[in-house]
């Protein structure tokens, strides 16, 4: 997911030159999936303010009902734009993933550092061990 991301956002940055119209129908259908793809995880993941984001790119983008410009300079910071939320979503989902496990590895060694007294004390009747091995010592003496 993350290559592709950075593909998309390499292609944005790209779109910034002029290039035939062919590689913008491409980088449409292209950013199209790739927003539509970051909104249906950002919304499964209930990350809404993304989720907002990508649904403005999916639509400034969307090949099937095109929104015309006319003008190359009102595309360059959208295109620049795009590719830089492209970029920023690919690290920070690696940061999350890199938070997620820290606190997972602090609980985890909170959780094992941390011992509850049982409710119940059990008392060991037997001797203590000092007293146990000096009778078996003189134990192996008699026979």
């Amino acid at each position: 997911m993350k290559p592709f991301l950075t593909f998309c956002a390499l292609c944005c940055f790209i779109g910034i030159f002029r290039l035939p119209i062919e590689y913008y129908t491409f980088l449409r259908i292209l950013v199209s999936v790739a927003a539509l793809l970051v909104l249906y995880i950002t919304l499964s993941a209930k990350q809404h303010y993304f989720s907002i984001i990508f649904l403005v790119v999916l639509i400034l983008f969307n090949p099937v009902f095109p929104i015309y410009l006319f003008r190359k300079s009102l595309w360059i910071p959208i295109d620049t734009i795009t590719g830089i939320v492209f970029l920023l979503i690919t690290f920070v989902d690696k940061l999350e993933l890199i938070k997620e496990k820290i606190i997972t590895e602090e609980t985890t060694d909170q959780a094992t550092n941390l011992r509850l007294p049982s409710r119940d004390r059990i008392i060991n009747p037997k001797k203590p061990k000092e007293n146990q091995s000096h009778g078996q010592q003189s134990d192996n003496g008699k026979s």
